[in-house]
């Protein structure tokens, strides 16, 4: 449930702190006081769209946060997990958010920024907010199946989701389907470009790292002869009189005197020995070396020519070796599916009638279970409505699809949802057809309309706060005394407010709050008061006799509190 709600600077409110409670809530008060003000606070605070123009003028900025107590296991946390935003197991949820002068926007669960997405969705498992406006969707024929899919339950949902997936399967055969067929002309122009690229790439027998390896035997053979010359000196170096002559001269002449001093010379001639055997050793791998060095001019043409041919087809069909690889099994997928073409359209074909009859199959399960639900749904409706005073009325929810004749004869269409549309159909009065509600609705009977499908789908959809802005309008006498006690049962499931002018629904509410707008300083600022006890039954007096309060309008006010109080603890 919402437990607190605070705004500053927004409109024509300063600042203003409520705390709320379970149960039915009103909030009344002159036109223009700031009622729908509070609306807007909390639309924002769910993700409404907000503007610069609804902060309070002359501030830079509006702020509005509200509170709610959340049992462990409402939908609410799950959302919250799966966005990443951290909670508490406290069940309490703080939304925040902020409003510039400029017009941005910053917003806060749990003091963890968040962007507009994740508060809209967030704020769509908390606050229903429904005015004037909102009974449109009553209007949308598109809305009407989806509220029927919600009614049927859990098995249906299921369903619905495993035709979905079908559905889905034979939308992408078909896109495929359609593109063979529509590519027809075209591959026909492919086909001897792809057989021309898949025979010059596959005559090349490309390797993956060739060109690596080629480029450097294309080293080697083009400095061929500087290495010749190179380790041709360094081998005459070693061998000339400078070299392993100079150290075999200084190895005997320190063997004819080691002799004399064998503690130090014999470690020095050790390492002199050492060192001309690694020397010679080093020699002999030169001369080797040497003599495997092959100047061979042809060799290099061969090498330049085969570098070249991979160049070119790296400039045609990739970067690199493995891309030309990947080019080539590509290419030779699209020419197997041209030649193979008359094959392929068979398989698809094929296929999306094997997807066409498994979809089709699920499609009439998930009908059988709307037209049940279709039945139980208009029933409840109708019985609220029965509630509502309007005992005549015939309600009934009517499934249709567009005909489309498949290969067995069936006269059926798939579409996202499957064969069915739905539409709500009303009947107000004794003889009078059923016909689609955008056709035969009043304001005042939209809104018990609007009544009647909150009462049944509060349970379903889970939403703890339910927001009425004014959909009493249209309506009075007894219609307004059946919306008040319909409200009023309807807050035993979830909290309920609503913004009123009719004394009808005000005294059916458990909790009374009075919005006043009063000049200070000369500006303009909105307050709001719980009323209890004697201010309670002055404002119903206003309501009752305008703008004079007079003690039969006080006893009247009393009057319609303590039969009100009756009917809630009947």
């Amino acid at each position: 449930m919402l437990r607190e709600l605070s705004i500053r600077n927004l409109a024509v409110i300063e600042e203003v702190h409520i705390s709320f409670h379970h149960g039915f809530h009103v909030l009344t008060g002159e036109t223009g006081a700031g009622k729908s003000i509070l609306i807007d606070a909390l639309s924002l605070l769910v993700g409404g769209r907000g503007s610069a123009d609804m902060v309070r003028y002359g501030c830079d900025r509006a702020e509005m946060e509200a509170s709610f107590d959340m049992p462990k296991h409402h939908p609410v946390w799950a959302i919250l997990r799966g966005l990443g935003v951290q909670f508490s197991e406290e069940e309490m949820l703080v939304i925040r958010r902020e409003l510039s002068a400029q017009g941005k926007s910053s917003s806060r669960v749990n003091g963890q920024l968040v962007t507009m997405t994740m508060l809209r969705e967030i704020g769509e498992s908390l606050v229903n907010i429904h005015g004037q406006h909102e009974h449109q969707s009553l209007l949308r024929t598109e809305q009407h199946l989806e509220w029927l899919d919600m009614f049927g339950g859990d098995l249906l949902i299921e369903r619905k989701q495993q035709y979905k997936r079908a559905y889905q399967q034979l939308t992408d055969i078909r896109a495929s389907l359609k593109e063979l067929e529509d590519s027809a002309r075209h591959n026909v122009q492919m086909l001897d470009l792809y057989r021309f690229q898949i025979e010059e790439i596959s005559a090349a027998a490309l390797k993956p790292g060739e060109d690596e390896l080629l480029t450097e035997q294309r080293k080697k053979l083009m400095y061929a002869e500087k290495r010749m010359d190179a380790v041709s000196e360094a081998y005459s170096l070693l061998y000339g009189s400078k070299g392993l002559d100079a150290f075999s001269k200084a190895i005997s002449k320190l063997s004819d005197i080691q002799s004399y001093d064998k503690a130090k010379l014999e470690p020095l001639l050790e390492q002199l020995q050492s060192a001309f055997y690694q020397a010679e050793d080093a020699a002999f791998q030169l001369r080797d070396y040497r003599d495997g060095i092959d100047s061979d001019p042809e060799s290099l043409a061969q090498v330049e020519e085969r570098l070249d041919l991979i160049h070119g087809l790296k400039r045609k069909y990739g970067e690199t070796i493995p891309d030309i690889l990947t080019y080539l099994n590509k290419t030779t997928e699209e020419r197997d599916k041209i030649e193979n073409r008359d094959e392929l359209l068979t398989r698809f074909r094929q296929q999306e009638d094997e997807a066409y009859r498994h979809a089709y199959s699920l499609a009439e399960d998930l009908s059988s279970l709307r037209r049940h639900a279709s039945v139980t749904l208009s029933e409840a409706i109708q019985n609220q409505l029965s509630q509502l005073l309007m005992p005549s009325a015939k309600f009934q929810v009517s499934l249709d699809g567009a005909a489309e004749q498949d290969g067995n004869g069936k006269s059926a269409k798939l579409h996202a949802n499957g064969i069915d549309d739905a539409v709500f159909l009303l009947s107000s009065n004794p003889g009078e057809p059923l016909k689609p509600l955008n056709k035969i609705a009043s304001g005042g009977e939209m809104s018990r309309i609007m009544l009647a499908m909150k009462s049944i789908f509060a349970e379903i959809d889970q939403v703890p706060v339910l927001v009425f802005d004014e959909v009493d309008t249209g309506v009075s006498g007894r219609a307004a005394q059946a919306i008040a006690e319909k409200m009023s049962a309807l807050s035993k499931k979830c909290q309920v407010f609503s913004i009123t002018h009719l004394p009808q629904v005000a005294c059916m509410a458990d909790h009374h709050y009075e919005i006043m707008k009063a000049v200070s300083n000369g500006r303009t600022a909105t307050s709001v008061t719980e009323l209890i006890h004697e201010k309670r039954i002055n404002e119903l007096a206003r309501m009752l006799g305008g703008v004079e309060v007079t003690e039969k309008t006080r006893h009247h006010a009393q009057e319609m509190l303590d039969l009100a109080h009756g009917l809630k603890g009947a």
